[in-house]
């Protein structure tokens, strides 16, 4: 059985979930589908200009999965460019890192971030 995926933190969730070239309407483009976590990896190398690794802090992955994951940014981004497609930026795997300790996972669910506070024993317990 596989490892269980693990989420990739991202600082925020974009306000504007679709572009598309202008003059057509949105229903006679084919869409391609940039997730949260791409965008944030776009962000992080291309906008803030941080190192790969420094991105990968950030986000909570190792290296090799930022190189994976940015790389497919680009080409979806390229793809989409070239093709005159609509970028849709929807879905992927994350949580969303706030100021407080809180957190909005993708699936509309909130939890609170562990703070390694007691024997890890469970409910009813001994």
């Amino acid at each position: 059985m596989p490892r269980p995926m693990k989420r990739r933190r991202i600082s925020f969730e974009p306000e504007v979930a679709i572009f598309k070239p202008a003059g057509i309407s949105k229903f006679e483009l084919e869409e391609i589908i940039l997730k949260f976590e791409e965008l944030e990896a776009l962000k992080l190398k291309d906008i803030e200009g941080l190192s790969q690794i420094e991105c990968a802090k950030k986000m909570d992955i190792s290296r090799q999965t930022f190189q994976i994951v940015i790389e497919s940014a680009r080409k979806k981004v390229a793809t989409a460019l070239y093709n005159g497609m609509a970028i849709k930026i929807d879905g992927g795997h994350y949580s969303v890192d706030t100021d407080n300790s809180i957190e909005k996972l993708e699936d509309s669910t909130i939890i609170r971030k562990r703070r390694n506070r007691g024997m890890g024993r469970g409910r009813n317990q001994k």
